[in-house]
């Protein structure tokens, strides 16, 4: 997934590897096409992935991987944050390790989901998140990536298009449902997430024919709401996909479904109250400012 988030940038240090620790990993999934963005990028790359002091080609050349943040608070955090989030999905955690660079810290404003089970999570990008928005915001941007995650284990998502959409929002749908769930972020009101969410305000595209097209803004607002309103239940992964396209493929076909969910009622019948709202926020009616209001 690749997401522009309009952070200042920020400067740090860490500790990296010894280059004895370099092995090679082939990807096993493949992935759209890279989109370049603006400010930040988050990818899910099929290539070749190298651990040792060249991080791997979605990373400048002088990066470093660590196991570390600057401090042992914030790595405390992103990995209690890991735990919780493969937790709340009955797995266990994904190999988490940070990026920096110490000759050009902002080309680390990246965060990337990699098929073989890893994820990397750049300097710039954490610190920014958290100077700005707070702990939530990259507990929100975690979640969203151990949702690709979830989609490499269980061949999500069950929609498929031409482009990389579907994939991701429904990341943002499961880091809206991870925010919310009692196991999970435990975050009931919405307000906070929204507000989370709009520190990533450019996230998305009106490139709509592009591969890499992820959605536009408005879409993936209506993404996040609907996986917040789905954290009201305990789902499984598939699940949650299910439910989620349910809902959210009247965004992608242009028309809600209007037929009853028979195989989850209850589920429906919470829905149906939020299906006029879902529509307004897909085709901005809904503007940013009312989306930080909704309850």
């Amino acid at each position: 997934m690749k997401v522009n988030f309009k952070f200042p940038l920020l400067a740090g240090a860490l500790a990296v590897f010894s280059l004895s620790a370099c092995n090679d990993d082939s990807m096993e999934n493949p992935a759209l096409p890279e989109q370049q963005t603006e400010n930040a990028k988050i990818d899910q790359p099929n290539a070749l992935e190298k651990v040792c002091y060249y991080v791997d080609q979605y990373w400048s050349s002088s990066s470093v991987l660590t196991t570390s943040l600057q401090n042992s608070t914030d790595t405390n955090f992103m990995n209690s944050q890991m735990t919780k989030i493969a937790s709340l999905w009955g797995r266990s955690n994904p190999t988490l390790r940070f990026v920096n660079d110490p000759s050009n810290f902002n080309s680390t404003y990246n965060a990337i989901s990699y098929s073989t089970g890893k994820i990397y999570y750049g300097y710039a990008i954490y610190y920014d998140a958290k100077s700005k928005g707070g702990d939530i915001v990259n507990a929100m941007i975690l979640a969203h990536e151990y949702g690709h995650q979830l989609q490499y284990i269980f061949g999500l998502p069950s929609v498929s298009e031409s482009t990389a959409r579907p994939n991701e929002l429904e990341a943002d749908g499961f880091a809206g449902y991870y925010l919310r769930r009692p196991n999970g972020y435990n975050q009931s009101s919405f307000a906070q997430i929204a507000a989370a969410y709009e520190f990533a305000q450019s996230i998305g595209d009106y490139q709509t024919t592009s591969p890499g097209h992820h959605g536009t803004p408005p879409q993936r607002r209506s993404a996040v709401r609907l996986g917040f309103l789905l954290g009201q239940y305990d789902l499984s992964a598939s699940a949650f996909d299910y439910n989620f396209f349910y809902y959210y493929q009247g965004v992608l076909n242009g028309t809600y479904k209007m037929g009853k969910n028979s195989q989850y009622p209850e589920i429906d019948a919470y829905m149906s109250q939020y299906i006029d709202e879902l529509k307004k926020i897909q085709n901005g009616e809904i503007s940013a400012e009312e989306f930080k209001q909704l309850k």
